[in-house]
């Protein structure tokens, strides 16, 4: 693959990553996958880990950049994460 189809190639959003890091949960968690297979998906698992948390924290920083106060003082606030119910 040539650098220019490398760059055209689009990065996954978030959201992509997290399903395709819910898919490697549900692999591993199934005990079908042998020991090779599982070590790889543990691998790419956690990679995906590292860039969704740094997605997560570019976020609340550009969060905490659009938090102003009335006097126009930025402030920061902690972000409340809305939990999932159990079904």
């Amino acid at each position: 693959m040539t650098k220019e189809k490398k760059k055209a190639k689009k990065e996954p959003t978030f959201e992509e990553r997290l399903a395709r890091l819910e898919e490697i949960v549900e692999q591993l968690e199934s005990g079908e996958v042998g020991l090779d297979a599982s070590l790889k998906l543990y691998a790419e698992g956690a990679e995906l880990i590292k860039v969704c948390r740094k997605d997560l924290a570019a976020a609340e920083q550009r969060i905490q950049k659009l938090t102003e106060s009335a006097e126009g003082n930025l402030e920061t606030e902690p972000m409340e994460m809305e939990e999932e119910e159990e079904a």
